[in-house]
Parts: structure tokens; C-alpha cells; sequence
């Protein structure tokens, strides 16, 4: 046996290289070379030999992509850079400003020569990312929220245009791409089901999204499912192109397929020359697409134009136009949010639009349903707005029914009863900021009302907020469902006992949870102002507030009316003084404005909401204090390389709990790199652009003050 060990293994390795080839070309080239019959015949010799010899099996082999055992449910994965959503345009003069804006902010750089760009066909499917180390596939991710996906690396392993190994020495390539099923495919799936007496998938989309998600990968290994990579995340140990179609480039060099209609073009007129191309080629092409994609080609110029909330500023998504129908409004209800935003949705006759049945369409506000005179047994045409969000255009007056009535939003909320508050802004007229009243409702009861609860509560124990590990959907669907929690205070009278009861909850992990929820008692209270999800206090609103107050019971107590009125009086105060030259007074809550105070006032006068803190205030919270170093505010860092006394995402965290920020690529205003063990591409953009380096031990000193 010993003696045919080698003769196996180069047998082994023989057909793993011949079979890796074959399905190159069938799933990426589309050039098959051998005909199904011998593929198999050759596929099922290796299954043999593996069988034989089990300790020869790789990671890279084709018999590794049949399925695992199911999972219980998919890990979480937090994005080593954030998987952003792309701002999308609708019309000609949306790119028209978006090429502006680009022109303008690197005026400096490109003068008056026009800007490069890559065009992409925009795939209509799920984003996901695939993580390499040392060239081989190691773990694959949903997009999620941008920050935390899901982990379906098992699923992904299934998907034939993956190659599960790469000829790269990067110690990180993160990739990039789309999951989709191909339109010849999907027929075949959908008849395939018909066969078999189940129900036929709507369209593409929703069949390739819900197979990956599949909790038995052995289920997603039987849906034809492709990818196409579109993109670069996170690298380490790699030098990284100058363009992002050499980006692109060096992806087909590594075998990963990519649209064969991208483009490189100049310009505004090649960015809609491209757009009307590919929409003349649309119905041609293999896969379903909803617009296309342009990105500034150039990497420094990218880096240079940055982001903006959540989206870049270097890139945009140009999207077709949104297919409509008609149908009729048989009534018309209110939805309330996580933040009790109040969305008043019309109830339809179903109707096919866009690849789906709609039977839904939101009417956005009270605002839109007046201007559009929406009212309940009214024909509507119904649009899918960016080919996502149905809403209704317009009503077909010709086919209004005598004695309809025009439809107002109920003044409380329909679920818990608390009269309902107006959305506001600030206006400036004349000078002075005016608060306006918007058409938006939203119900202020936002730690007691039944329908805001399993959303507050997923807000109230996410990571960026009391970070308790293991509360997720599952567990308070079921807390929720089951009258164990009402609000966030109930978390904390939980028992092991209680959660023992829960489906797949088991002693270790009702312990654990247990564990975890009492271990978010010490926090900062910016953290926990930001938990308790009132309507429009973000993160850095949350962080303004401890700072000034320091102190919940000060702040719950808080005359919010009178603090309106200083804040006004101040800003009258400080105009009267500019004038005349004279020092200006300190703002009163540096960038908090009216809209957040009324949503503060409005919070806080709800005494359960008062209640439920007090509740969770003597659950034992302790606050820990809300330290910023005046050296470290506002200043930006970049991570790169591994930290040996700290990790990355706990570094990351300490810096932005002391008022620092934390990027994921280097640019021209990045303050400090911090370099650790094998540090990869940003060490050599940090020397390219003469931004200060720091070593570990110099971040930790930094860290301690």
C-alpha cells in the first residue's frame, strides 16, 4: 500500500489540475473541451482515489464543492473594509453633476484634462466577498449591512466560477463580485421545479439569493449558480494596480471571470455613450442587469475623492429605467419603523412589474399621498423604483370611483396608542434657522411600543451599541414572540432557565448569553444613548450629548425646551456680535440642532421610556467614562499588517472611543499608519504619499494618553 502511495498521489494531482481546467472553461470562458460523459467518468475516478487515500484530499479539489453537513444558522463576519452600497442616478444630468463633482474635487491633480473612467455592467444579483490566504479561498461573506455579513464560505465552495485556489503568494486577497444565476439557467432551474411539482422561482434574483443562504450547502451545490468579480476589499502582501481595470485585469490573470462589457472610457460623453450600449446589448446579455456602474479608474484618484456616509464619492450606479403597471389600491395602512417612523403603504390587487409580483407599494408620507391625491379603490401606476422599492407614480383619474375620500394618516400610533409627532427640519430666513413642519409621522414610544420591539431591541444589543454577543434576529424573534422581553430592560432579568426553554438553545448557550448580556452593563453612556434608538441621535449626536451632560439622570431630566431656547438665543446672540466684531459666545451642543432637540424632548416625555431606563440603570449599569484626548480628535489612522498585543478591531476601537477616526485605505489626509507584522500595500502608499508611520508600541502609548 505504502508503495502505490506517491504513484496515487500524482494521479490525484493530475486529474485535480485536468478537472480545475475543464471547469475553467466551461464556468468562466464558456468554452467547454470534453463532453459531460468523459468529465464524469474523470470526476468519479478522483472520487475513488480520494476514497482510497483520504489524507491526499485538498482544499482545491473539485470534489469539495458537493456540501457540507447543514448549519444551525451562518456566523457572523465583520468586513476588514466595509462593503459600501454605490449612490445611484436615474437621469443624464444625475451624471452629468456626478462627473462635475469628480472634475471639481481634483481639480488640482487633473487640471483640464477629463477623468477616466471604468464602466461595468451592474449585476443584478447578491454582493458577496471571498477572502484568500496564501491563495487559497478561506472564507466567503454576504454583504449584510456593510459593516457585518454572513458567512456562507461553505455555500460559495459550491459555486463552480469560484476556484477555490488561487496562484497568488498575497498573505490576504480579498475579492469582490456578484452571485447570480444566468437567464439559460434559470429556465432550466424553473422547469427543473416544475418537473418535481414545486413551486417555480419569480426571477434570477431571488432564487440566487435564496440559495446561497441556504443553510445546507448540499441544497445551494444543486442551483446553477455563477460569479463574477467586480472588485478588490482588503490585501495584505501584495502590490496593489494603478487602475482599476489593471485591477480587473490581473482578476482574469488569477481566473476569476468578469463582465466581458467593461469598459474603459473619458469623460461625461463615454459615460453615457457606454450607458446606451449596454442598454441597446441588455436583453442580449447572459445574466439580468438593472444599470451600469462607472468608477474613476485611476486608484490615487479614488483615494483622493474619498467617501461620503456610506457610499463612495468615486463611484456611482446608473440605473435603468424602472418598469411600471397599473393596478388597484384596495386600502392603505401604516407601517412603523425601528425609529417609529410612521410609512403609510398601499395594499394592492397583485400585479407583475419589474420580475416580481407586487402586491405593495409605499406611499412615503402624508405629503405624497396628498400631491398625488392616492386615495383607497383608486387604478395606480406602479413603478419599481431603481428596479427595488415598488411605489405608486400616479392615479389614472379617468377610473376614480364616485364617493371616494381623501386618505390622512391616524394621529397616534396604530399599535400602541401615543399621539404620533411631526418630522421637522431647519430652515434659514432672513438669517435666523425656523423649524419646519415636515409631512413625516413618527411614534416617539420607542422602548415600549409592541411594533417598534424586536427592531429596538436588535438595535439596543448591536456591537456599536451594547454589543451583546449572540442576540440576534433568531433569538428575539423568539424572546419577543414568547413575552419574555417586552423592552430592553427585560434583557437584563433574564435567566439561564428562561432561555434554556428556546428552540436550539442549549444550557452552554443560555449560559453564554446570559454572560454576554450581563457583561454589556459596563459601557460608556454615549453607547447607551445611542442604544436606546431615539429618532435622529446617531453615534457621534450620542457622543456630544455624555460629553456635555455626563450623566443620564441629567439628561432624561433635561428641560429640552428651554435648552431650544438658549441654543437660539446664542446663535442670535452670535450674529449681533459678528457684526460688530466681537468674540462669539460657545455653541450650546455643538452640532446638535432643533430637529434633534424636539426628538430628544419628545423621548423623554414619555415616562415609560423613563421608566425602562431607570429599570436598566438598576440591572447594575455602569457607565465607564468617555475619554477624548485632545491629540487624538479627528485625527485619522489606517491599520495594516497583524498587531501582536492587540487586535485590529480592538485597536479600532479604542482609537475611535478616544475621538479618532479609523480608515480603511491611506490617502493624503490619513495622519498616521500604524505598521505591524507583514504589512501589505498601505505601508507602501503611506511612503508614497509622506504620511507619518507609527509602530505597535507607539500606537499603545498613544492609546494610554
Amino acid at each position: 500500500m505504502t508503495s502505490k502511495a506517491p504513484t496515487a498521489a500524482a494521479e490525484i494531482a493530475a486529474l485535480r489540475t485536468e478537472l480545475n481546467e475543464h471547469l475553467y472553461r466551461y464556468h468562466v470562458l464558456d468554452q467547454p473541451s470534453i463532453l459531460d460523459a468523459l468529465y464524469d467518468e474523470l470526476y468519479q475516478r478522483l472520487v475513488a482515489l480520494e476514497a482510497l487515500h483520504p489524507k491526499l484530499i485538498s482544499a482545491d479539489s473539485p470534489t469539495q464543492r458537493v456540501g457540507a453537513k447543514p448549519l444551525d444558522a451562518f456566523a457572523e463576519v465583520t468586513h476588514r473594509v466595509p462593503m459600501l452600497s454605490l449612490s445611484n442616478a436615474f437621469s443624464d444630468d444625475d451624471i452629468v453633476a456626478f462627473d462635475k463633482r469628480c472634475r471639481s474635487q481634483l481639480a488640482a491633480e487633473a487640471g483640464d484634462n477629463e477623468i477616466e473612467y471604468a464602466g461595468e455592467p451592474k449585476f443584478d444579483g447578491l454582493a458577496i466577498s471571498l477572502c484568500y490566504v496564501d491563495g487559497v479561498f478561506v472564507q466567503g461573506a454576504t454583504r449584510g449591512d456593510g459593516t457585518v455579513g454572513e458567512d456562507v464560505t461553505q455555500n460559495l465552495k459550491t459555486v463552480r466560477s469560484i476556484p477555490l485556489k488561487i496562484d497568488s503568494s498575497a498573505a490576504l486577497l480579498e475579492v469582490r463580485g456578484e452571485v447570480l444565476i444566468e437567464r439559460r439557467d434559470f429556465e432550466a432551474l424553473n422547469e427543473r421545479q416544475t418537473n418535481q411539482g414545486e413551486k417555480p422561482f419569480v426571477n434570477p434574483r431571488n432564487a440566487a439569493a435564496g440559495s446561497l443562504r441556504q443553510l445546507d450547502s448540499r441544497l445551494t451545490a444543486l442551483r446553477p449558480l455563477s460569479f463574477f468579480a467586480y472588485g478588490l476589499g482588503a490585501t495584505d502582501g501584495i502590490s496593489l494596480p494603478h487602475t482599476h481595470n489593471e485591477a480587473m485585469d490581473m482578476l482574469v490573470g488569477l481566473r476569476f471571470p468578469v463582465a466581458a462589457q467593461r469598459e474603459v472610457v473619458v469623460g461625461v460623453t463615454g459615460l453615457l455613450d457606454y450607458y446606451a450600449r449596454i442598454g441597446k446589448a441588455r436583453a442580449t446579455l447572459p445574466y439580468d442587469i438593472d444599470g451600469v456602474v462607472y468608477k474613476v479608474n485611476r486608484i490615487a484618484q479614488q483615494q483622493q475623492l474619498g467617501f461620503v456616509s456610506r457610499a463612495p464619492r468615486f463611484a456611482i450606479a446608473h440605473k435603468f429605467p424602472a418598469e411600471e403597471a397599473t393596478t388597484v389600491v384596495l386600502g392603505i395602512d401604516v407601517q412603523v419603523g425601528r425609529t417609529g417612523a410612521i410609512t403609510p403603504v398601499a395594499r394592492l390587487k397583485p400585479v407583475f412589474v419589474g420580475g416580481t409580483t407586487v402586491s405593495n407599494a409605499t406611499l412615503h408620507n402624508q405629503q405624497e399621498i396628498d400631491r398625488k391625491d392616492v386615495r383607497i379603490g383608486d387604478t395606480v401606476v406602479i413603478r419599481r423604483a431603481g428596479d427595488v422599492i415598488p411605489e405608486v407614480v400616479a392615479i389614472v383619474a379617468s377610473k376614480r370611483q364616485p364617493g371616494s375620500e381623501q386618505y390622512r394618516i391616524p394621529p397616534n400610533c396604530p399599535v400602541c396608542g401615543t399621539l404620533l409627532e411631526r418630522e421637522t427640519r431647519e430652515v434659514k430666513r432672513g438669517g435666523e434657522v425656523f423649524l419646519d413642519q415636515l409631512s413625516t409621522y413618527y411614534c416617539t414610544a420607542g422602548l415600549v411600543c409592541a411594533a417598534q420591539r424586536k427592531q429596538a431591541i436588535l438595535h439596543f444589543a448591536q456591537r456599536r451599541a451594547m454589543s451583546i454577543d449572540g442576540m440576534g434576529d433568531a433569538i428575539v424573534d423568539q424572546l419577543v414572540e414568547s413575552n419574555l422581553v417586552k423592552t430592553p430592560a427585560d434583557l437584563y432579568k433574564l435567566t439561564i432557565a428562561q432561555l434554556e426553554l428556546l428552540e436550539r438553545m442549549g444550557l452552554k448557550s443560555a449560559t453564554k448569553l446570559v454572560e454576554n448580556i450581563d457583561r454589556s452593563k459596563s459601557t460608556t453612556l454615549s453607547r447607551f444613548i445611542f442604544a436606546l434608538g431615539i429618532h435622529h441621535v446617531g453615534e457621534e449626536v450620542a457622543k456630544v450629548i455624555a460629553r456635555h451632560y455626563g450623566d443620564i439622570r441629567k439628561i432624561e431630566s433635561q428641560d429640552w425646551v428651554a435648552v431650544s431656547a438658549e441654543k437660539d438665543r446664542i446663535k442670535k446672540e452670535n450674529i449681533r456680535r459678528k457684526k460688530l466684531g466681537d468674540p462669539l459666545l460657545p455653541e450650546l451642543l455643538h452640532g446638535i440642532g432643533s430637529e434633534i432637540i424636539k426628538s430628544l424632548c419628545a423621548f423623554f416625555r414619555i415616562e415609560q421610556n423613563k421608566q425602562v431606563i431607570d429599570e436598566i440603570v438598576s440591572a447594575g449599569l455602569v457607565f465607564q467614562p468617555e475619554v477624548v484626548l485632545a491629540s487624538m480628535r479627528d485625527k485619522t489612522f489606517v491599520l495594516t499588517g497583524s498587531l501582536e498585543s492587540i487586535s485590529r478591531e480592538e485597536a479600532k476601537r479604542q482609537l475611535e472611543a478616544l475621538g479618532a477616526k479609523v480608515a480603511g485605505s491611506v490617502s493624503s489626509k490619513t495622519n498616521f499608519v500604524v505598521v505591524g507584522e507583514n504589512a501589505g500595500s498601505k505601508k507602501t502608499d503611506a511612503e508614497r504619499l509622506g504620511v507619518p508611520m507609527i509602530s505597535e508600541t507607539e500606537l499603545l502609548s498613544m492609546l494610554r494618553g
